[in-house]
């Protein structure tokens, strides 16, 4: 395959290809265009492009247009921490947003989850790219906002409520305001939001909603450079859900409408491209998804700038294992990057990679300054659009609740210690003990791993990528695990005036070993549970 780019530093302190042809030379001195397509819940081996059972040919087209990552991880396994750090290049635990250091004040054991948000000093890509000659926009799932309604002048729509006319205006005007809300944090423009998960009466996949959004600004920003973060509620929730929001064509997060959109593929099609192919109705939401992606590829095509637009196709976290620091379905997710005037075609890389990264990357193209009072914890991946061989990181760090974790290429170590606090309260109310196996706890989902409660796990994922072989009591393996656990200090050193377990002792943290009754209540749970 002919290489297509490689990277040099131009006098615009912008580093771009060198491209054969005169043309191409052009589009490398331009800042290129951005799409970050995040998907949600959505497990790597179910994804087409690394041998999963879907139908989804604009992933396959993305796929053999740009890069293919093969080990890229998230560093949360829920929602709202994963895609903190995708707008921020900041690790969740970081976070100085009001409600998070409410709930984990300094100098205590952080348990980033759903607890963090977006500061009100907009350091985050929306923003510094807007300060930077780009125009920002947000369209489709937020969840960095927090919960409370009131404060933000949001009217109070119940879960699960009866729908009624009163109740659509209220979901109509909260969708405006969710707008303003998200502008506010430093995008320059934002339409059809959801600000969380989807809920009754409202409860409907649309990405012809968000996708109608995202056409829309891309049109409307065509001759300048610009920053589009869209986010499909697709594929969160089970595969059911998708199958049923195909006859609700209305619902949105807006309320309901009064006209079907129309906007891609008949929904009518889904179904029988489905059966085509030999495939059931557990996979039309890839289909669907797949459809919203094939519209934005075919208007950059259409207005002719495909090749200066970067598209990155990325999950949020994986969905079987979500709420965990397991690899496989849990941080281990799909990424895939297409920049024609910058990466290779149908090139593949193995290298480590991690959602931190991105914003730094941006940064980079976009021949941004980072303000010095920006703090972000991500390295660039320019180097490898030009040598997708060439490391950039020698392992990962993740983290949800009370479990941390290191990956290098071939090691995987977890941690789990919980807090004083969570320890005393399960000690003292049993039904408390739901709240550690939840999916903010740090196992969730990952409790089908019978190791799942120990304090340490090491795994050696190249003979075991499932990791099911728990090392770390293993004489043999003592010396990989000390240097493994000596990573995750050096990791954990990064987070001021947050303690861990015996790790960086203080405040509310607890070593290991001392609350093993805890962790035994925690295994019998999990087993009348199956």
């Amino acid at each position: 395959m002919k290489r297509r780019a490689f990277f040099t530093t131009l006098s615009t302190a912008i580093l771009a290809s060198t491209i054969a042809s005169d043309s191409h030379a052009d589009v490398a001195t331009q800042k290129p265009n951005i799409i970050f397509f995040l998907v949600d819940d959505y497990d790597k081996p179910e994804t087409s492009v690394y041998g999963g059972h879907a139908l989804t040919p604009n992933l396959d087209r993305l796929a053999a247009g740009g890069m293919t990552f093969h080990r890229a991880h998230v560093t949360s396994t829920v929602c709202t921490p994963s895609r903190y750090t995708c707008l921020t290049g900041r690790y969740a635990g970081s976070s100085c947003f009001p409600g998070y250091i409410e709930e984990c004040p300094l100098g205590q054991q952080g348990l980033p989850a759903f607890n963090v948000g977006l500061e009100n000093d907009n350091m985050n890509v929306g923003h510094i790219l807007a300060q930077n000659g780009y125009v920002t926009g947000y369209v489709g799932k937020y969840h960095v906002g927090g919960k409370d309604a009131e404060a933000q002048g949001l009217h109070d729509v119940p879960k699960n409520a009866e729908y009624s006319d009163e109740l659509n205006r209220k979901q109509y005007e909260n969708e405006k305001r969710h707008r303003r809300l998200v502008m506010e944090r430093g995008f320059t423009w934002a339409k059809n939001i959801y600000w969380e998960n989807l809920k009754e009466p409202f409860r409907g996949h649309n990405p012809e909603w968000t996708v109608a959004a995202a056409l829309e600004f891309i049109q409307l920003n065509r001759d300048r450079p610009f920053y589009l973060h869209y986010c499909t509620t697709l594929l969160h929730g089970p595969n059911g859900e998708w199958f049923r929001s195909l006859d609700k064509p209305k619902v949105t997060g807006e309320g309901m409408i009064e006209n079907e959109l129309n906007v891609m593929p008949s929904r009518k099609t889904v179904m029988q491209r489905l059966r085509k192919a030999g495939l059931t109705e557990n996979e039309a939401g890839y289909l669907w998804m797949d459809d919203s992606l094939g519209m934005i590829l075919d208007k950059l095509d259409e207005l002719g700038i495909a090749e200066n637009t970067i598209v990155v196709f990325l999950a949020d976290h994986g969905s079987l294992k979500k709420g965990s620091l397991y690899s496989q379905h849990g941080t281990e997710v799909p990424c895939i990057i297409r920049w024609p005037a910058g990466i290779e075609q149908s090139s593949q890389c193995h290298e480590l990679i991690q959602n931190t990264d991105f914003v730094p990357t941006w940064f980079e193209l976009a021949g941004v300054k980072r303000p010095r009072e920006y703090k972000m914890d991500g390295v660039s991946l320019v180097p490898l659009f030009g040598n997708p061989e060439k490391p950039v990181r020698d392992y990962v760090y993740s983290e949800i609740g009370a479990a941390r974790s290191i990956k290098t290429r071939q090691w995987t170590y977890i941690s789990l210690r919980f807090t004083r606090d969570q320890i005393d309260d399960a000690r003292a109310k049993p039904r408390t003990m739901k709240r550690l196996l939840g999916l903010s706890g740090g196992v969730a989902r990952g409790c089908d791993n019978p190791n799942s409660f120990d304090y340490d796990q090491l795994y050696h994922v190249g003979n075991d990528p499932g990791e099911m072989d728990n090392l770390a009591r293993n004489p043999k393996c003592a010396g990989k695990l000390k240097e493994m656990k000596g990573l995750l200090t050096t990791q954990l050193q990064r987070f001021p005036n947050r303690p861990y377990g015996e790790f960086l002792p203080g405040g509310n943290a607890l070593p290991i070993d001392s609350f093993n009754d805890v962790l035994e209540a925690a295994r019998a749970e999990v087993g009348k549970r199956k």
